[in-house]
């Protein structure tokens, strides 16, 4: 019998994550992905709808590309330790192209499904054994092995408590506060040795203040820069909210069967991916990365 070499046998095992996560997205949904033209448009939307007209910057953007012409400054926020947490939820698929993310996942259906940035390494076919019930399940099936979310800890300086959507981050006495998002991209792993989700978004009290307590540091010196809210409802136009951004440029493993949990209960009334947002690309509508 013929003696297969270590070389082999890890060629077998190791699987790129991207291209699990694009063949997951084509079997399921290969007629609804929309061509070139269609993002063509909805950029020369949105750059219609926001050049010239007071806009500040916009997010999500390429971390790599540090240019931006957007001339509408303000002041970024204090540090998340002298904020509230106010909100967090995740989106399917990183919003923000860099670092072990900038593998695109194709154009997606328009409403921000099956689009944006995946994992680019690699993952073993134990962990990416299918699980035997749904994950986070919505309309477009739910989350698999394989699958990249990007998570956003959202930080407020209203006196606010932890709660659903972005409303939980204003308050009757500050309708404008300071915004910050700590943005941290997973990649989900059949896997109970991996992150455990809960533990990731779990919360308490601070100095006063409601803090996320286990935001991942060992995935990189996050990339901070002055930019918006995000999701696929700005596709063709302009977010108002001003958000300071810290994204950090390494993907870290979760176990998705403490995802699915964490959806089923959780303060913030989140129980299944969000879509994502055209990458923005037109220097106009973006800040320049200082560092």
């Amino acid at each position: 019998m013929k003696k297969t070499s270590f070389a082999t046998l890890m060629a077998v095992c190791l699987l790129p994550a991207s291209a699990i996560a694009k063949d997951h997205s084509k079997s399921d949904h290969a007629s609804d992905h929309i061509s070139d033209q269609v993002i063509a448009e909805q950029r020369q939307m949105l750059a219609s709808n926001t050049v010239g007209k007071g806009f500040g910057p916009q997010s999500p953007r390429d971390l790599a590309s540090i240019a931006g012409t957007n001339q509408r400054t303000f002041g970024m926020a204090p540090a998340a330790s002298e904020m509230s947490l106010c909100n967090i939820h995740f989106h399917k698929n990183a919003e923000h192209k860099g670092g072990e993310f900038a593998t695109y996942a194709g154009n997606g259906d328009g409403k921000g499904y099956q689009t944006g940035f995946v994992y680019s390494g690699q993952l073993t076919s134990s962990e990416l054994r299918p699980t035997n019930n749904a994950t986070c399940p919505d309309k477009q099936g739910g989350l698999v092995p394989g699958d990249t979310i990007e998570l956003h800890y959202v930080y407020s300086s209203a006196q606010t408590q932890p709660g659903a959507t972005l409303g939980a981050c204003l308050s009757d006495s500050t309708m404008n506060p300071h915004l910050r998002v700590e943005a941290q991209v997973f990649v989900l792993v059949n896997d109970k040795k991996a992150g455990n989700f809960a533990e990731l978004a779990k919360h308490d009290m601070s100095n006063g203040l409601p803090q996320a307590v286990n935001i991942p540091t060992d995935t990189g010196s996050p990339i901070v820069y002055a930019g918006s809210t995000t999701g696929p409802a700005y596709n063709e136009k302009a977010s108002p909210l001003q958000v300071t951004w810290s994204v950090r440029p390494r993907v870290a493993k979760v176990d998705i069967a403490t995802v699915g949990e964490w959806c089923k209960d959780n303060v913030f009334n989140e129980d299944h991916a969000h879509g994502v947002r055209n990458l923005v690309t037109n220097p106009d509508l973006l800040s320049e990365i200082e560092s």
